[in-house]
């Protein structure tokens, strides 16, 4: 199994400082794998007590029916992961509020790579690392997998996200989160947060909301934030070329439109 080296936060003592309120409902944050996971779980985490926050496991196909207990009714929890559309992770969520996180495919290849590259992943594909292949080459595998060793984009958006629409979800745009983060002094902010968290029905807003929220998003606490990966063996660019994009559309026709990125 691959393995993913990211430094602790400190986010739970931190919640601390914040009046809680009890969950009444489990809600699950789930996303496309490179989606500003950790950034959306931190922002949630800062809502809703520790002892409500499903700690044990990142949750993902293989080990579901082991933690089938964090989506319990009767002990509701907020848990997070990579959870696959089909019939037992459908069956495992039924009554749970569901979220699923996704990116524009564009960003999607150049964060993948970046993480691939970086010395905090470590997997089957050390030799993506040795400086043996270009930049063009890796993104292009971004696009279309690597023979038995990682899926297509076209494979990961399929079942980590497009699946699961018309299904209930509430479906979240990493580019909204951020847009909003830069401007949390503006009353749009406000209105979008308050959606964003609808889910964990606060009985009221609470007047401390961008301190919380702040305090999620602090890039110090991700381990997987873009810069605190370590050791990135290549300069991967700020915006994917133009062939790549081209390609994306090649091998997900209609995906960005689907997912609202025109």
């Amino acid at each position: 199994m691959p393995r993913v080296l990211a430094k602790p936060d400190t986010l739970n003592e931190l919640n601390e400082n914040f009046q809680q309120h009890r969950l009444e409902q489990p809600v699950f944050l789930n996303s496309v794998p490179k989606c500003g996971t950790h950034l959306l779980r931190n922002i949630f985490r800062m809502f809703v007590p520790v002892d409500q926050q499903y700690h044990e496991q990142f949750i993902q196909i293989p080990v579901l029916n082991q933690h089938l207990k964090a989506f319990d009714q009767a002990q509701p929890k907020l848990s997070w992961g990579h959870l696959l559309f089909s019939d037992t992770s459908a069956m495992a969520l039924h009554h749970v509020k569901h979220i699923v996180v996704v990116r524009d495919p564009f960003d999607w290849v150049l964060a993948r790579a970046r993480f691939f590259l970086s010395d905090n992943f470590q997997g089957n594909m050390e030799n993506l690392k040795s400086g043996r292949v270009s930049v063009e080459e890796v993104l292009n595998m971004m696009i279309f997998g690597i023979y038995q060793k990682a899926p297509t984009l076209s494979e990961i958006f399929t079942h980590n996200a497009t699946a699961w629409l018309g299904t209930g979800i509430q479906l979240v745009r990493y580019e909204d989160v951020i847009k909003h983060l830069k401007a949390l002094d503006k009353p749009e902010a406000e209105i979008y947060f308050k959606e964003l968290l609808s889910g964990l029905n606060l009985p009221e807003w609470p007047s401390d909301w961008r301190e919380r929220v702040e305090t999620g998003s602090d890039r110090e606490q991700s381990g997987t934030y873009r810069d605190n990966l370590k050791n990135t063996a290549f300069e991967i660019p700020n915006e994917l070329p133009d062939i790549q994009k081209q390609l994306v559309e090649y091998a997900a026709p209609g995906l960005r439109r689907l997912l609202g990125y025109y």
